[in-house]
C-alpha cells in the first residue's frame, strides 16, 4: 500500500512539472539552448523575425527552424530564406557556439544573403554531420582541406557564396557523398582528379567559378551521376571520351560558357536519357553529329554561340521545350518541322540562323506555352502580328535586324510581355501606349512616326525613325 501511495505521489509531481513553464524548458538540453542563443547573438539583422521564437527558458526544440530527433537534443538547424528576397535575409556571422550542439547532423542555412565570415570551423568538431547546405550567402576564404574528414556526409553544398582558391582534393575522401554543389563561388585552378572516387555521386555542380584546364578523366568512377554542370568556367579542351560510360543514366549535361573546342563528340548521341544538353558559348566547330537524331528524350538543347555548320540533323523528338541554336554558321532557310510540331515548346531562339521565311507563314502547332522567341539577325519578312496575337504568356520577343514590315499599332501586347526588340526593320505607324508596361524596348531604326506615349525608355530605344517626337526625343511641333 505504501509503495502504491509513493508511486501515485510521484506521478502527480511529474504531471505538475509538465504543466509548469519550467518543465517545458527541460525538453531542451541546456548546451543546445546556449549554442543556439550564441548563434542568435551573432546575427546583427533579422528583418523577417526568423529568430523571434528563440527565447531563453523556452523549449528550443519548438523554436523556428529547429528539429530534435534524439530525445531532447537538436539534430537539425534549418533557416531558409526566399531566393532574391532581402526581407528574409539574416546578417551577421555563424557563431562557433554551434559546436555545443553535439548531436547536430544537418545544417541548412540557405538564401539568407548576408551571412559573412569564413567556412564555419565548428563543423569539424561535430562528427555526425551528414548534410551541409550553406547556400547563397556571403561566406568567403578557402574551403578547408579538413572538409575531407567529414566522411559521413551524403550532401555538401556551399554554392552561391564567395569561396576562393582551389577545390580541395580531399573531397575525394567523401565516399558516401550523393550531392556536391560548389557553384557560384570564386574557386580557381583545376578540377581535382580525386573526385573520381565519389562513386555514390548523383549530382555534381561546379558551375559559375573560375576553374581552368581540361575536364579531367573522372567519369569511370562516377557511374551513379545523373546531373553534371561545369558551365561558366574557363575549361579548355573537349569532353573526355570516358563520359560515355554515363550514357545510361545522365539526364543533365551543362558545360556552356567555357573554352571547349573541336567537334561536338559523337558519343553524346548515346545519351538517350538526356533531358538537357548545354554546349553554348564555346568554340565548337563543324556540323552537329547526324547521330543526334537518337536523342529522342531531349527537352532542352542549347548550342548557341559556337561556330557550328550545316547540315543540322533532324531530331526525332516527341516535343522540345527549349531550343537555342543562335549565333552559329547555320543557314536553315526555314524553321525545322520538328520544332514547329512541338506541342510543349516555350523558348525558341534561332538568332542569326539564316532564316528566310515570311513570318505570317510561321504557324507552330502551339503558341500557348511560348515565353521567349528570338528570331533576330535573319532575313525574315512579313508581320509577327498573327504569331504574337496567339500568345498569352510571352515574356520576350526579339526580331531585330530583319525585314519585317507591319503597322506597330496592330500588335497585341500580352500582359506578360516585358522585353520587345524590333529594331532595324521596316515597321511603320505609331508607337502604342501599351509599351509603357514593358521593362525593355527597342524600336530604333524603323519608319515609325508620331508622338510617343508616356514611357521610361532612353532616346536610343526610338532613334533613327522617320518622325517620332516627344520625351525622351525632342518635343513635338505644335
Amino acid at each position: 500500500m505504501h509503495c502504491s501511495l509513493v508511486l501515485t505521489a510521484s506521478l502527480l509531481v511529474l504531471t505538475l512539472l509538465r504543466l509548469t513553464p519550467a518543465a517545458s524548458a527541460a525538453a531542451c538540453h541546456p548546451d543546445d539552448e546556449a549554442g543556439l542563443l550564441g548563434f542568435k547573438s551573432g546575427i546583427t539583422a533579422d528583418p523577417s523575425g526568423m529568430l523571434t521564437s528563440w527565447k531563453k527558458g523556452s523549449d528550443c526544440c519548438q523554436w523556428f527552424g529547429i528539429t530534435c530527433l534524439t530525445g531532447s537534443r537538436v539534430t537539425a538547424l534549418s533557416l531558409v530564406g526566399r531566393p532574391g528576397n532581402l526581407t528574409t535575409s539574416l546578417s551577421g556571422k555563424i557563431s562557433p557556439s554551434l559546436s555545443k550542439l553535439k548531436f547536430l547532423d544537418s545544417i541548412y542555412l540557405q538564401d539568407l544573403n548576408n551571412l559573412t565570415g569564413p567556412f564555419p570551423d565548428f563543423i569539424f568538431t561535430l562528427p555526425n554531420f551528414i548534410i551541409i547546405y550553406i547556400e547563397n550567402n556571403k561566406l568567403s576564404g578557402p574551403i578547408p582541406a579538413r572538409v575531407g574528414n567529414l566522411t559521413q556526409l551524403i550532401a555538401f553544398s556551399v554554392e552561391g557564396n564567395r569561396f576562393s582558391g582551389p577545390i580541395p582534393s580531399s573531397l575525394g575522401n567523401l565516399g558516401q557523398l550523393s550531392q556536391l554543389k560548389l557553384g557560384g563561388n570564386r574557386l580557381s585552378g583545376a578540377i581535382p582528379a580525386t573526385l573520381k572516387r565519389l562513386s555514390n555521386l548523383t549530382l555534381l555542380s561546379l558551375e559559375r567559378n573560375q576553374l581552368s584546364g581540361p575536364i579531367p578523366d573522372i567519369f569511370p568512377g562516377l557511374t551513379s551521376l545523373i546531373s553534371l554542370s561545369f558551365s561558366h568556367n574557363k575549361l579548355t579542351g573537349n569532353i573526355p571520351n570516358s563520359l560515355s560510360i554515363l550514357a545510361p543514366k545522365l539526364r543533365f549535361l551543362e558545360v556552356g560558357h567555357n573554352s571547349l573546342s573541336g567537334a561536338i563528340p559523337g558519343f553524346l548521341s548515346k545519351f538517350q536519357a538526356l533531358d538537357t544538353l548545354d554546349l553554348s558559348w564555346n568554340n565548337y566547330t563543324g556540323p552537329v553529329p547526324k547521330s543526334f537524331a537518337n536523342l529522342t528524350k531531349i527537352f532542352n538543347l542549347d548550342l548557341s554561340y559556337n561556330r557550328l555548320t550545316d547540315p543540322f540533323p533532324v531530331l526525332n523528338v516527341k516535343g522540345i521545350e527549349s531550343l537555342d541554336l543562335s549565333h552559329n554558321l547555320f543557314n536553315f532557310g526555314s524553321i525545322p518541322k520538328w520544332v514547329i510540331s512541338s506541342p510543349i515548346i516555350y523558348s525558341l531562339k534561332l538568332a542569326k540562323c539564316g532564316l528566310k521565311i515570311k513570318l505570317d507563314d510561321f504557324r507552330p502547332v502551339q503558341t500557348y506555352f511560348y515565353d521567349y522567341i528570338d528570331l533576330s539577325e535573319n532575313e525574315i519578312t512579313g508581320s509577327p502580328v498573327q504569331l504574337l496575337n496567339r500568345t498569352d504568356f510571352l515574356v520576350g520577343f526579339y526580331a531585330s535586324g530583319n525585314k519585317l514590315k507591319f503597322d506597330l499599332g496592330s500588335l497585341r501586347f500580352a500582359k506578360t510581355l516585358k522585353y520587345l526588340d524590333l529594331s532595324r526593320n521596316m515597321i511603320y505607324g505609331k508607337v502604342p501606349k501599351a509599351v509603357s508596361g514593358l521593362s525593355k524596348l527597342n524600336v530604333s531604326r524603323n519608319h515609325l512616326c508620331g508622338a510617343l506615349p508616356p514611357n521610361k525608355f532612353p532616346a536610343a530605344s526610338f532613334a533613327g525613325n522617320d518622325c517620332l517626337c516627344g520625351s525622351p526625343l525632342p518635343p513635338c511641333k505644335a
